[in-house]
C-alpha cells in the first residue's frame, strides 16, 4: 500500500514537472521558429531551432525545480518525502561504519576534518554505534607516513583505540570505488550501514545520527543522500561559489526531492548506504572497450544509485538536513580540472544507460549528467550559428526591389518585434528567477537574512555574484566543450588528487591556461566588428568573458581579495558569520597542525597495519553483470515510462 501511494504521488509530481518543463521549452521554441521563419527558414536556422529547444529544455527544468523548491521552503517543508524531522525520538539500532577514502591528500586537512567529525559525534547518545575507517590509496611514501602518524595521534587524543581504523592498500585498483569495495569485502559484514565521506567532508554528529536513525526506520531505502553545502575556503572565487550555493542550494535540493522522490541520486559522499544490498547489487562492471569511454567506471556514484534502485531499494535526497559540508576548488583552473574528470566519468554513462533493468529515472539521471557537459558545446554551436546568420544577413542585405522586376511597392522584411520582446524577456526570467527566488526566501526569514549580512549586503552580494557568473560562463563553456570533444576523440583524463586549500593562480599561469579563450574572443569580436558591427552589443557578455578570463582567474583566486570582500560584508554566508562548532574546530585543528613540529618518518608498507584494522567481517561483492538491451530499446523503455507518468495511468507498486 505504501509503495502504491508513492507510485501515485510520483506520477502526479513528475507529470507536473515534466509537463511544465516541456511546455515552457516548446512555447519558447515555437516563438523562436516563428521569428526565424518570418522571411523564410534556412537549413542553418532549422538547426539553430533544434539546438535552442534542447538548451531551453535544460534551463526550463532548472527553473521549475527552483519553483517547486521555493514553494516547499515557503510552506515549511514537504510532508510527502523522507525528512530529518522523522528521526526525532528514534534511536540508532544498528552499527554504522564511517568510511573516508583518501588518495594523496593533505594529511593535515584529512585528519582535522576527522577530528571535527569525531568530536561532534561524541556528543550523540548513540556514538558507540559508529566506527570510522580511513581507507588510504595514497601512493606517495611521505604522505603515507604522515597519514599513519596523524592517525596514531588522533586515536591517542580521543582514546579511540578499536574505533578509528586506518588501512592503506598495496594497489589502488578501481580507484575510489575499488577502495570502498575492498572495505565492503573485508569488513562490511560487521555493519548494517556505511556513511561515505570525502577527504574534504565535514558532518555534524547530529546529521550522522539522523541518517542512521532514518535508515533503521526505513528498511525499503538503500541510500539517503544529504545536500552538502560548500564552506571553508577564502578565495574570492570559492566564496562566490559558497555564497551562491548557500543562497540557492537548499531550495534547489527541495525541488529535486519533490519530483525525484524515491528515485533520487547518489553524489558519492556525505550519504548513507545500506551495506548488504550495496554489496549484493552495486558491484561495478568493467565497461566494454578501452578508455576514455570504456574500462573502469570513473563516476561510480550515479551507477551505484541506479543499481541500488534496480535491486528494488529506494534512493532519497534528504533536502532538509543541516550539518553537511564539503569544500570547493579555490580557483577557476582547479575547478575546471575537476570538471574535466567528471566530464569523462559522466560521458562514460552512455555505456551504462542501455544496461538491462534500470529504472527510467536512473537512466534520466545519467543522461542529464551527460547533458551537464554536453550543453556547453550545444550553447557554443548556437552562438556560432547566430554569429554566422547575423554576418550572412549583413553581407547579403534584404532586397526591397527584385532585380529585373518593375514594381511600385517595395518588398518589406517581416519583423516580429512582439515575439522577439516576449522571447527575450521570458528567457531572462527563466535564467534569473531561480536566483531571485532564493534571494526572496532569505529576505523573508530574519535569521537567514542576518546570516547573509542583511538586506543591503545580500543584494550587493547577489549582484556581484551574478556579474561574476555572466563573465565566467563563456570560458567555462569553452572548457567544457573542449573536455567533451577530447573525451569523444579518445583522450583519457589523468585521475590525480584534487587540489585543495586556497591555491592562488598567478597571472602568467592564467594567461597560459586561457590563451585560446582570449584568442577566440579577439578573433570572434574582430569578425563581428568587421562584418556586422551592430551585433557586437549582443555578443558583449560572451566576448567580455573570454577576453577577461585570465585576469578574472588570477584576481578571483586570491585569498586576500576574498577576505577583503568579507570585511566589506560581501558574499557572506551564515557559516562565516556564526561558524558551527564543527567548522570552527576544523579551523583550530588546521591552525594547530600548521605550527606542529614533525619528525621525519619512515614510509609504511601497505596492508601491514594488522593492529590498525579490526578482524575481517566480509561481505561478498562481485561486479554486476553488464547485460545490455539495445540503446534504442533502453530509450524506448524510458520514453514509455515517461509517457505513462505524464498520462497518469495506473502501474503496479514497487517490488522488493
Amino acid at each position: 500500500m505504501i509503495d502504491r501511494r508513492l507510485r501515485s504521488r510520483a506520477r502526479r509530481r513528475r507529470a507536473a514537472f515534466f509537463g511544465l518543463t516541456l511546455l515552457t521549452s516548446g512555447l519558447a521554441s515555437f516563438l523562436f521558429e516563428d521569428i526565424l521563419s518570418a522571411n523564410g527558414l534556412s537549413p542553418l536556422e532549422g538547426a539553430g531551432i533544434a539546438l535552442f529547444f534542447g538548451l531551453f529544455t535544460w534551463i526550463a527544468g532548472a527553473f521549475w525545480t527552483a519553483v517547486a523548491g521555493f514553494v516547499i521552503r515557503l510552506a515549511g517543508g514537504d510532508p510527502r518525502v523522507i525528512s530529518a524531522a522523522e528521526a526525532a525520538g528514534l534511536t540508532v539500532r544498528n552499527r554504522v561504519a564511517l568510511v573516508m577514502p583518501v588518495y594523496n591528500e593533505d594529511p593535515d586537512r584529512v585528519f582535522a576534518g576527522i577530528d571535527a567529525v569525531w568530536t561532534s559525534l561524541a556528543g550523540e547518545p548513540e556514538q558507540a554505534a559508529f566506527d570510522l575507517f580511513v581507507l588510504s590509496d595514497t601512493r606517495k611514501p611521505d604522505i603515507a607516513a604522515a597519514e599513519e602518524a596523524a592517525w596514531s595521534a588522533l586515536v591517542a587524543r580521543h582514546g579511540a583505540g578499536g574505533r578509528i581504523f586506518y588501512r592503506r592498500r598495496a594497489e589502488n585498483t578501481g580507484r575510489k570505488a575499488g577502495n570502498i569495495a575492498d572495505f565492503v569485502r573485508r569488513w562490511g559484514g560487521a555493519y548494517e550501514h556505511m556513511i561515505v565521506l570525502d577527504a574534504d567532508s565535514v558532518m555534524t554528529g547530529h546529521a550522522l545520527a539522523t541518517l542512521a536513525r532514518l535508515m533503521d526506520a526505513h528498511p525499503e531505502v538503500g541510500i539517503i543522500q544529504t545536500a552538502p553545502l560548500p564552506a571553508g575556503r577564502d578565495t574570492l572565487f570559492a566564496r562566490m561559489v559558497q555564497f551562491a550555493a548557500r543562497l540557492n542550494g537548499p531550495m534547489l535540493s527541495s525541488g529535486l526531492a519533490y519530483w525525484q522522490l524515491g528515485e533520487s541520486n547518489y553524489w558519492g559522499h556525505n550519504a548513507i548506504l545500506r551495506l548488504a544490498p550495496f554489496a549484493r547489487s552495486c558491484g561495478l562492471p568493467r565497461l566494454p572497450g578501452g578508455a576514455p569511454l570504456g574500462g573502469e567506471i570513473l563516476s561510480h556514484d550515479f551507477v551505484e544509485a541506479a543499481f541500488m534502485r534496480r535491486a528494488g531499494f529506494q534512493v532519497w535526497l534528504l533536502a532538509d538536513l543541516e550539518g553537511s559540508w564539503e569544500e570547493v576548488p579555490s580557483n577557476i583552473i582547479d575547478f575546471a580540472a575537476r570538471d574535466r574528470r567528471w566530464a569523462q566519468g559522466n560521458l562514460q554513462h552512455s555505456n551504462v544507460i542501455p544496461m538491462r533493468g534500470l529504472h527510467w529515472l536512473s537512466r534520466l539521471h545519467m543522461f542529464t549528467g551527460i547533458l551537464s557537459y554536453a550543453t556547453s558545446p550545444i550553447w557554443f554551436a548556437v552562438l556560432i550559428l547566430s554569429s554566422i546568420l547575423t554576418c550572412e544577413a549583413a553581407l547579403h542585405p534584404h532586397h526591397y526591389f527584385q532585380p529585373g522586376m518593375y514594381t511600385l511597392f517595395p518588398s518589406w522584411p517581416d519583423y516580429r518585434d512582439g515575439e522577439i520582446d516576449f522571447l527575450l524577456s521570458g528567457t531572462i526570467a527563466v535564467l534569473l528567477l531561480p536566483k531571485l527566488l532564493g534571494f526572496t526566501l532569505a529576505l523573508i526569514k530574519p535569521a537567514l537574512r542576518r546570516g547573509f549580512g542583511g538586506t543591503v549586503r545580500l543584494m550587493a552580494s547577489l549582484l556581484l555574484e551574478q556579474l561574476f557568473s555572466i563573465l565566467l560562463a563563456p570560458p567555462m563553456m569553452v572548457f567544457h566543450s573542449t573536455f567533451v570533444v577530447s573525451t569523444l576523440a579518445g583522450k583519457p583524463v589523468t585521475w590525480n588528487a584534487q587540489e585543495r586549500g586556497d591555491r592562488g593562480v598567478g597571472l602568467l599561469e592564467a594567461l597560459w591556461r586561457h590563451k585560446w579563450h582570449m584568442l577566440l574572443g579577439i578573433a570572434w569580436g574582430a569578425a563581428i566588428l568587421l562584418i556586422a558591427p551592430k551585433f557586437i552589443w549582443w555578443m558583449t557578455p560572451v566576448l567580455a568573458g573570454l577576453l577577461l578570463s585570465a585576469p578574472l582567474t588570477a584576481l578571483s583566486s586570491r585569498a586576500g581579495v576574498g577576505r577583503f570582500a568579507r570585511r566589506c560584508g560581501l558574499l557572506l554566508t551564515p557559516e562565516e558569520l556564526a561558524p558551527p562548532r564543527e567548522l570552527a574546530l576544523l579551523r583550530e585543528c588546521l591552525h594547530r597542525a600548521e605550527h606542529a613540529v614533525r619528525p621525519a618518518l619512515p614510509a609504511p608498507a601497505a596492508d601491514t597495519f594488522h593492529d590498525a584494522v579490526p578482524p575481517p567481517a566480509s561481505l561478498s561483492m562481485d561486479a554486476a553483470p553488464a547485460v545490455y538491451v539495445s540503446v534504442r530499446g533502453a530509450f524506448a523503455g524510458a520514453f514509455r515510462s515517461a509517457v505513462t507518468t505524464l498520462a497518469g495511468t495506473r502501474r503496479a507498486p514497487l517490488s522488493r
